[in-house]
Formats: C-alpha cells, sequence, structure tokens
C-alpha cells in the first residue's frame, strides 16, 4: 500500500481552524491530500494552514468563510479548483452549539444552529459537487452527531440540526451515485474539544458513566474515520452513518 494513498486529491475541510476540523485536515495532508481550508477564524485558519503545509508538504488554499454564504462559497470552490486542479473530497465539519431547554430557546438560537450546521452542509456540498460532477468521482463526509440519532435534553436546535445532516446524506447518496460521489456521515459522541472543555467536571462525569468505553473520544478518532471514507478503501460505501462514540449509543 502507498505510504500516501491519497496524493493527488484535494480536499475541502469546513471548520478547519481548529479541534475536529483541524484533525481531519492534518491526517488528510498526512494521506497525501492538498488542502482547501475554510473557517470563520481566520487568523487561526491561517496558522492551520502554514502548519500542516510545513508538516506535510502539501498545497493550501484557504479562506475565512461564513458556510451559510452561498456566493463566498462557490467562489472558493472555483478558487480551489483554479489553483489546485480540482476538488475530489467535502468534508462538512463546521457547526456550532446554542443549548437551552426549549420552552427558553430563543428563535435566533433555533435559526442560527439549523443555519450554520445544515443549511451549511447543503450550500458547501452543492458548491462542491460541481467539480465532482464533472471528473465523476467524488467523497463527501458529513459530520453529523450521536444526537442526531439518539436526541438530547437542552439541545433541540443542535439535534435537530444533525437528524437533518444524517437525512440530507442518505438523499444526495442516491441522487449522486451515478457519478460517483459517494456521500457519507460520521456521527460523533462526546470528543475532547473547545466545546468539551466548557462542561462542568460534573457533567463530563455524567456522560463518561453513559460511555461502555469509559472514555471520551479525541479529533484524531474521527479523523481516521473521516480518513477511510475519503479514500479508495470505501468506494463501496455510500449512505451510511458510522457512529463513533465509544459504544454509547447501540
Amino acid at each position: 500500500m502507498s505510504e500516501k494513498p491519497l496524493k493527488g486529491r484535494v480536499a475541502w475541510v469546513t471548520g478547519s481552524a481548529r479541534g475536529i476540523g483541524k484533525s481531519i485536515a492534518a491526517k488528510l495532508a498526512e494521506l497525501g491530500c492538498d488542502l482547501a481550508l475554510s473557517d470563520v477564524l481566520e487568523a487561526e485558519l491561517a496558522a492551520t494552514a502554514d502548519e500542516l503545509s510545513s508538516a506535510t508538504g502539501c498545497r493550501t488554499v484557504h479562506a475565512a468563510l461564513d458556510v451559510t454564504n452561498r456566493d463566498g462559497a462557490a467562489a472558493f470552490v472555483q478558487r480551489v479548483s483554479d489553483e489546485l486542479g480540482g476538488l475530489t473530497i467535502l468534508i462538512n465539519n463546521a457547526g456550532i452549539t446554542r443549548d437551552g431547554l426549549l420552552m427558553r430557546m430563543s428563535e435566533s438560537d433555533w435559526d442560527r444552529v439549523i443555519g450554520v450546521n445544515l443549511k451549511g452542509t447543503f450550500v458547501c456540498t452543492q458548491a462542491a459537487i460541481k467539480p465532482m460532477m464533472k471528473a465523476r468521482y467524488g467523497k463527501i463526509v458529513n459530520i453529523a452527531s450521536v444526537v442526531g440519532v439518539m436526541g438530547n435534553a437542552g439541545q433541540a436546535n443542535y439535534s435537530a440540526s444533525k437528524a437533518g445532516i444524517i437525512g440530507f446524506t442518505k438523499s444526495i447518496a442516491k441522487e449522486l451515485a451515478g457519478r460517483g460521489i459517494r456521500s457519507n456521515a460520521v456521527a460523533p459522541g462526546f470528543i475532547k474539544t473547545e466545546m468539551t472543555h466548557e462542561l462542568t467536571p460534573e457533567v463530563q462525569e455524567q456522560y463518561l458513566k453513559a460511555i461502555p468505553l469509559g472514555y471520551l473520544g479525541t479529533p484524531d478518532d474521527i479523523a481516521q474515520v473521516c480518513a477511510f471514507l475519503s479514500g479508495a478503501d470505501s468506494d463501496y460505501v455510500t449512505g451510511q452513518v458510522l457512529v463513533v462514540d465509544g459504544g454509547l449509543h447501540m
């Protein structure tokens, strides 16, 4: 097997300045991908692009981008195609939370979470499939969540957005299969990120008790699964949801 099995591929990872997105981008670069990186955290994104390029020798294109901006996404894909020679892989990772009980949840918190998480996935996918359809090959990996499968109190907006991503993933898998494009979702459980660092020790302990493996996952756990779904070893896999949660939901 080649040391760089994804050499020659171009991967766009949204929300890639830090956390899970950065880990996914790092793994894909390690496997040979050139990278298109986007995030709203402009300074951190630039630092990540420089870091990954220096560490792996990959070519990078990066831009500050709100994933709900349809024109911005289309322009970014065109730039990536022009500078890197195409687009093979899309990882829809960008996402936010605005947690709260339903009776107190504001309409703006509902709209923003649905907008970034679900509409953003639609916007970026619609832009990315154009070069993929032309090439008659592509891999789309959407980051959902275990709470999109099982629900979670205080996260009606987030759970709904992630459940929507799962339905979106399965629908486009059927639409795009004839063009050689595979679409799958990864549903992480509780992963050590900036988001989980904000949880109180009591809440973290409660989550740990619910996980049969007894520990929180890491961003690299998600990156490894995304790498599999981005490569040739998963060419006969489409329309699936891979839950990565230490056994939380069975």
